[in-house]
């Protein structure tokens, strides 16, 4: 487990007419402040990746389909340096994943069709505060 990622169940309330899924609540253990919330879709066997927020915390959930989120920490002085961590999310595994700065990240499209991930960022979009790299880099020791 990569140092200063959390997992947090999340309750999904479903009936004959559909769900509701919890994401983030203001009096969360988790919550620190509210930038953005946004939604991307990844298409099956799609990836999309690498990305690091330099300032933002990510708050991830899949609320529809099913993804393979990858983390790598290339952090100097954190325990998990060098470490990657994947993780299944998905309706039937629905879970929060708060993910800190500083952690590269991506993600791969697991069922066919469209599946959307939600992220609740502490902080708006700033094309500065990202930076991005291609999926086969050679400083990220993960193959897609």
């Amino acid at each position: 487990m990569i140092e200063g990622v959390q997992i947090t169940p999340l309750k999904k309330i479903t009936d004959s007419r559909g769900s509701v899924m919890h994401m983030l609540r203001n009096d969360s253990p988790i919550f620190k402040k509210f930038g953005e919330i946004y939604f991307s879709t990844i298409l099956y066997d799609s990836v999309k990746a690498w990305r690091l927020h330099l300032k933002s915390t990510s708050n991830y959930a899949c609320i529809t389909g099913k993804v393979k989120l990858v983390l790598f920490d290339h952090r100097k002085n954190s325990n998990s340096k060098g470490q990657c961590q994947e993780l299944i999310l998905g309706q039937e595994n629905y879970f929060l994943v708060t993910i800190p700065k500083n952690i590269w990240k991506g993600f791969k499209g697991l069922q066919k069709g469209e599946s959307i991930i939600a992220n609740c960022s502490t902080l708006p979009y700033k094309q500065d505060e990202i930076i991005r790299t291609p999926q086969d880099h050679s400083e990220i020791p993960y193959k897609w």
